[in-house]
């Protein structure tokens, strides 16, 4: 057990905990502050941020032992605050919760953009809450409701505070914070700053973070194929979300990706080198982009191969598609369900790539923007079926 002396609400308190106890069980357990709620306990959902030093933190992921010194700030601390108290009016107003699981976390939020915003841009609004999720409202009526709390201060002359009137940053309770903005994280920056600075022909090679294999075929021989994958302006076409800045170039493309993942819109701009090996029917591309807008970064890599099928009158096509994501789109991602959305994607574009090769209208062009939730909500309806699928047949058994 550890001592721990810190303030939580204006108030001293020094209590004994496991090195293990997180903030969020610390200011529930301990002192019944059950206002800080418990989603996901992976910092992702957003229902435990309190106020850590000033600053917006998940507390389910912060160890209270790390807190040492510090200054916690509860949604309960903040009864007597003007900027909460004109939020839940407003919350209030424009019927922004429903179950109210969410709220306090959002809340917390909430007040750290009113703080900080200068005027009630509702796209800045929409990415500074898109680390707090809901499951109810759609976040019309949230993001309403931010809206008219700055519209409202600003009307009264009340100034945006650099910073959120946060006075340093740094480790909670240390007393060696430094005074200034907050700064991406060296690997975020490392990779924005190579994929603002790369030129086409030498993007550099790396290791993915996550990889996933993939396999479709079509019915044409592998030649016909293999000519297809060295049509750039073709391929992309395929791809949902993906077009072409640039006309294509023997060894390289430039292009966008864009995104979007409920309130998060992103559009990854970048680069990719190309590479082919005609003798071995395989090939690799190797690709890194940034989304200014949001500060994310990735860099992903699609290695393939054909495979001849039916003695050469078909094709089975071998995908291996590795990746690394920086940014808010991190944040998403069960591995199921990231390996069942990758499925999903590849069969949209096999499926346009077939159309596309046997000169059929398409019915419908390749989606200029990727919607992760379109394509879940596929994902989830399948996994729906298999669950009652097996309940009815009586067979068991984990995916």
């Amino acid at each position: 057990m550890n001592t721990i002396a810190l303030h939580v609400n204006r108030r001293a308190v020094e209590l004994s905990a496991e090195p293990r106890t997180s903030l969020a069980d610390f200011v529930r357990d301990k002192l019944d502050l059950t206002g800080t709620h418990l989603g996901c306990e992976h910092g992702v959902c957003g229902a435990c941020t309190v106020l850590l030093d000033g600053v917006p933190a998940r507390s389910c992921i912060t160890y209270a032992v790390a807190c040492e010194g510090a200054d916690i700030t509860t949604i309960e601390g903040l009864d007597e605050d003007e900027v909460t108290t004109e939020l839940r009016a407003a919350f209030t107003r424009e019927h922004a919760l429903q179950c109210g699981y969410c709220t306090p976390g959002m809340l917390v939020s909430a007040r750290d953009l009113v703080l900080r915003l200068p005027d009630a841009d509702e796209r800045r609004i929409r990415v500074g809450l898109s680390g707090n999720l809901c499951r109810c409202t759609g976040y019309v009526g949230i993001v309403r409701a931010v809206q008219s709390v700055i519209e409202a201060r600003r009307a009264r002359n009340i100034a945006p505070q650099a910073g959120g009137g946060r006075t340093s940053l740094g480790p909670a309770g240390s007393g060696r914070a430094a005074s200034g903005q907050i700064e991406p994280r060296p690997a975020r920056q490392a990779l924005v700053a190579a994929s603002d600075s790369v030129v086409p022909g030498t993007i550099p090679d790396f290791t993915p973070a996550t990889v996933l294999d993939q396999r479709f075929s079509l019915p044409y021989p592998p030649a016909k194929v293999f000519a297809m994958f060295d049509d750039i302006a073709g391929i992309a076409a395929c791809l949902p979300g993906v077009s072409l800045a640039a006309p294509p170039r023997p060894e390289c493309v430039e292009g966008v990706i864009r995104v979007r993942l409920g309130p998060i819109a992103a559009s990854f701009e970048g680069a990719a080198r190309v590479e082919r090996d005609p003798a071995t029917l395989s090939g690799r591309i190797v690709g890194i982009g940034t989304d200014q807008r949001n500060h994310s970064a990735t860099q992903g890599e699609i290695r393939y191969r054909l495979i001849p099928l039916d003695g050469g009158a078909a094709t089975s096509v071998d995908l291996s598609i590795g990746y690394t994501l920086t940014g808010m789109l991190a944040q998403v991602g069960r591995p199921g369900l990231v390996r069942d959305l990758a499925r999903r994607l590849v069969a949209e574009f096999a499926g346009n790539l077939d159309r596309h090769m046997s000169g059929a209208p398409s019915g419908q062009a390749a989606p200029a923007e990727l919607s992760f939730w379109s394509l879940a909500s596929d994902v989830l309806r399948a996994r729906l079926a298999r669950m009652f699928g097996r309940v009815f047949t009586g067979k068991g058994g984990a995916e």
